[in-house]
C-alpha cells in the first residue's frame, strides 16, 4: 500500500516478491536441479558473559564482561589491576566505565557512588571515578563521541543521538527473545527501591522505552555493571562459554529469517531512493519496489552459502546424518584457524545432545558434530535431551526434556541402573551425575534418571553394536565410514544389530509407508496401487528405478507386497537403496577371519574370496551423467555429429547418425560417447 500522507490517498498493488524455495517433505531443498540441504549452526547465544584473566605481571585476577545482542554494538567492560572500570564499544578504543555510565545518564560522581557504593567492596567506581577527569553528563558525552567518532567535531546533541542509537534505538539494536533470556536468567535479582526510582528516572530523561524487553534499559545497565563489581569481591560466578547452556542452534528458518532480512534492507534503501526521484502522482507500489536485492540475498544464500551443501545421498544414513548435522562454522560463527582446543573438547554438557563421538577426523575436528538420538530444540533454539522423573526414589515413566543449563541442578542416574519392576532402585550407592560431575548417589537423593544408554550418542553410533567395547577413536571411525557405504544390488540386513536399523530406515525418506489400513489392488516393479476406503479411488505410488543420486549412486525402490494384501497403517510397501525388509542393510553378513596370510595382509590390505565377485554378493550401481553443450558461435552453430577425423570406425560402431552412443550399448573406459 503506498499512502501519499498530504492528500490522504491510497494506492493497493500486489506486487511479486521473488520465488522462495520451499522445502520437500524431506527436510531438502531443490536448488538449480539438485537437492541440497541447509546445516543448522552452532552459534554463541546472545546474552551476558563474565570471564576472569590473570595479570602476567601482577598476578591479580582482572574481570571481563561482554553483553552480546543478536545484532548490534556489542559492550565490553573489563577490569584492571589496579581495580579501574573500563569500557569497550564495538572493539574500538577503551575508555573509562564511569564515562560511559555518566553519558547514559546515571549522574554526577555522587550519584554514581550512592548508586553503586553498596556493592563495591573493592572500591572499583572509586578507583574508576579518580582517573574520571569529567564532572557532568555533557563531558562525558563528548569525551566518549570523540573516542567513537574520531575527526569529527563534537556536539552534544549529536554525541546524546549516537548513544541512543547505539543501545536504546529498537531499529539498530535488538537483543532479541534468546538476548532478553539470558540476560534475565544471569540478573534476575531483586533491586533495592531507592535504586529503582532512580533508574526509573534515568529511563525517563534518555527517552528509553523500559517497557520494550528487546534493548537495553538503565535497570540492566545497573544489574551487569553490579554484577561485574561483586565478581571483584568473590560474589557471583563467571560463564563458560563452551557450555551447552550457552551455545544455542540456528535452525533453518532463523538462517533464511536473516538472509530476508539483508535482502529487505537493501530493498528498503532503493524505495526511499526512487520515492525522492519519482513523481508522488505517477508512484505506484509496483514501480518503487524491485525485488532484486531480496532474490540475489536468498539466491546467494542457497546457492553459493556455507552452510546450504550439497546433500550427501551415499545411502540413506549418509542422508540422515547431514540433515542431523550441528555446525559451528559459517558466517557468524568460528573459522577453522581461529578455534582453539577448548570449543573443540567435548564438554559435559553435550551429554545427551550432541554426540561426544561422531566427529570428522581433520581440520574440522569438534568444530562438526551430530545431534544426539533423542535430543530436540526448546523455543531458544537451546538443545534438550530427555529425562525419567525419579520421585522420593521411585523411578516413573514421566519423561521431561531438560536444558543443559536446567540439568545442572539435578541429579540424574544413568539408564543402566538396576531398578526393579515397581520403579525401585535395586542398588543402595548409584553412579550419577550432578553439575557436570561423575557422583555416586543413594537413590533418595536422584531427581531424574537417562531415559536410554543410547542417548548420548547419535544415530550413525547408535548402530554400532557392541560400542561399549571400542576404542572411541575406531568407534568414531566406524560412525563415519558408515556413512561411505555404497548400496548394493542385494542389500541384506545385519544379523547382528542395535535395533536402530529399522528406525533409521523408515525417517530417511527412502522406504515407502501405508498411509492407513488399506488392500494392496495393483503391484508392478513401477507403482503399486493401494486402496484405503472403500468406494474411494486406489492411491497410486510410483516408485523411484535407477534414480541418479548426488554422488551418483543408484537410488531404486523395490515392492515388498502382493495383490490382494492387506496393511495396516505404517506398514512397509516398498524398499529402497541399502534397505531390506524396511531395515537398513549398509553391507553383507561374511565370514570374517582376522589373522596373517603370507604376507597379503600387510599394509591393512584385505583378501576377499572369489566367490564374492562370481555371485555379485558386494556389487553395486553407479550412475554417472555425461554432459556435452552445442553453442550458438560467431561462426555459426556447432553441431554434433559422428563425422569425426582420425578415428576408426571401429570406436563409431555404437554411434547413432547424430553421433550420440546408442542406449544399451556396453562401453568401456576411453569409448566415444
Amino acid at each position: 500500500v503506498f499512502i501519499n500522507k498530504d492528500t490522504g490517498e491510497k494506492k493497493e498493488q500486489e506486487v511479486f516478491m521473488g520465488d522462495f524455495p520451499m522445502m520437500t517433505d524431506k527436510g531438502t531443498f531443490i536448488i538449480n536441479g539438485t537437492e541440497r540441504v541447509v546445516v543448522s549452526q552452532l552459534v554463541r547465544s546472545p546474552g551476558v558473559y563474565y570471564d576472569s584473566d590473570i595479570d602476567k605481571k601482577t598476578e591479580k585476577d582482572i574481570y571481563l564482561c561482554k553483553v552480546i545482542p543478536t545484532r548490534g554494538s556489542w559492550i565490553e567492560l573489563e577490569t584492571d589491576k589496579k581495580n579501574i572500570a573500563f569500557v569497550r564499544i564495538d572493539r574500538r578504543r577503551k575508555f573509562l566505565m564511569t564515562i560511559f555510565l555518566k553519558s547514559i545518564g546515571f549522574g554526577n560522581n555522587e550519584n554514581l557512588l550512592s548508586i553503586f557504593g553498596p556493592y563495591d567492596k573493592a572500591d572499583c567506581i572509586k578507583n574508576t571515578l579518580e582517573k574520571d577527569i569529567t564532572e557532568t553528563e555533557e563531558e562525558a558525552l563528548i569525551e566518549i563521541y570523540k573516542k567513537l567518532r574520531p575527526g569529527e567535531p563534537p556536539t552534544i546533541d549529536s554525541a546524546r543521538n549516537l548513544i541512543h542509537s547505539l543501545f536504546f534505538d529498537p531499529k539498530r539494536y535488538d537483543l532479541g527473545r534468546v538476548g532478553r533470556f539470558k540476560l534475565n536468567q544471569k540478573l534476575d535479582e531483586p533491586i533495592d527501591e531507592n535504586v529503582s526510582v532512580k533508574l526509573a528516572q534515568i529511563n525517563k530523561k534518555m527517552n528509553i522505552d523500559a517497557t520494550d524487553e528487546m534493548i537495553l534499559s538503565a535497570k540492566d545497565i545497573f544489574l551487569i555493571v553490579k554484577y561485574l563489581i561483586q565478581l571483584m569481591n568473590n560474589v557471583g560466578e563467571i560463564d563458560d562459554i563452551d557450555h551447552f547452556g550457552n551455545r544455542r542452534i540456528k535452525n533453518i528458518g532463523e538462517l533464511i529469517q536473516n538472509q530476508v532480512r539483508i535482502g529487505l534492507a537493501r530493498l528498503e534503501r532503493v524505495v526511499k531512493e526512487r520515492m525522492t526521484t519519482q513523481d508522488t502522482e505517477l508512484i505506484t507500489p509496483k514501480s518503487l519496489i524491485n525485488i532484486r536485492p531480496l532474490v540475489a540475498s536468498l539466491k546467494e544464500f542457497f546457492g553459493s552459502g556455507q552452510l546450504s551443501q550439497f546433500l550427501d545421498q551415499t545411502n540413506p544414513l549418509a542422508e540422515i546424518t547431514h540433515k542431523r548435522r550441528l555446525s559451528a562454522l559459517g558466517p557468524g560463527g568460528l573459522s577453522r584457524e581461529r578455534a582453539g582446543f577448548e570449543v573443540r573438547d567435548v564438554h559435559s554438557s553435550h551429554y545427551g545432545r550432541m554426540c561426544p563421538i561422531e566427529t570428522p577426523e581433520g581440520p574440522n575436528i569438534g568444530l562438526i558434530g551430530s545431534l544426539a538420538t533423542f535430543a530436540k530444540l526448546n523455543t531458544y533454539g537451546f538443545i534438550e535431551s530427555p529425562y525419567r522423573r525419579v520421585k522420593d526414589g521411585k523411578v516413573t515413566d514421566e519423561v521431561e526434556y531438560l536444558s543443559a543449563d536446567k540439568e545442572e541442578n539435578f541429579v540424574i542416574a544413568q539408564a543402566t541402573a538396576d531398578v526393579d519392576r515397581s520403579g525401585n532402585f535395586l542398588d543402595r550407592k548409584l553412579l550419577c551425575t550432578a553439575g557436570g560431575e561423575v557422583i555416586t548417589a543413594e537413590p533418595e537423593m536422584i531427581d531424574y534418571m537417562d531415559v536410554s544408554p543410547k542417548q548420548i550418542f547419535s544415530a550413525a553410533t547408535a548402530l554400532i553394536p557392541f560400542l561399549e567395547h571400542d576404542d572411541a577413536n575406531r568407534a568414531l571411525m566406524g560412525s563415519n565410514m558408515q556413512r561411505q557405504a555404497v548400496p548394493l544390488i542385494n542389500p541384506e540386513a545385519p544379523l547382528i544389530g542395535t535395533g536402530m536399523e529399522k528406525k533409521i530406515a523408515r525417517d530417511s525418506g527412502h522406504i515407502l509407508l501405508a498411509e492407513g489400513d488399506g488392500v494392496v489392488t495393483r503391484v508392478s516393479a513401477d507403482y503399486i496401487e493401494v486402496k484405503y476406503e472403500p468406494g474411494n479411488e486406489p492411491r497410486r505410488y510410483n516408485l523411484y528405478k535407477f534414480k541418479r543420486s548426488n554422488q551418483g549412486t543408484c537410488i531404486n525402490q523395490r515392492p515388498l507386497v502382493d495383490e490382494g494384501q492387506k496393511l495396516k497403517k505404517g506398514d512397509i510397501i516398498a524398499d529402497g537403496p541399502s534397505t531390506q525388509a524396511g531395515e537398513l542393510a549398509l553391507g553383507r553378513n561374511l565370514l570374517v577371519a582376522f589373522m596373517p596370510w603370507e604376507g597379503y595382509n600387510y599394509e591393512d590390505a584385505i583378501i576377499i574370496s572369489e566367490k564374492l565377485v562370481k555371485e555379485d554378493i558386494l556389487s553395486s550401481i553407479h550412475i554417472s551423467k555425461q554432459e556435452i553443450e552445442a553453442r550458438q558461435t560467431k561462426l555459426g552453430p556447432e553441431e554434433i555429429t559422428r563425422d569425426i577425423p582420425n578415428v576408426s570406425d571401429e570406436m563409431l560402431k555404437n554411434l547413432d547418425e547424430r553421433g550420440i552412443i546408442r542406449i544399451g550399448a556396453y562401453v568401456k573406459p576411453g569409448d566415444v560417447l
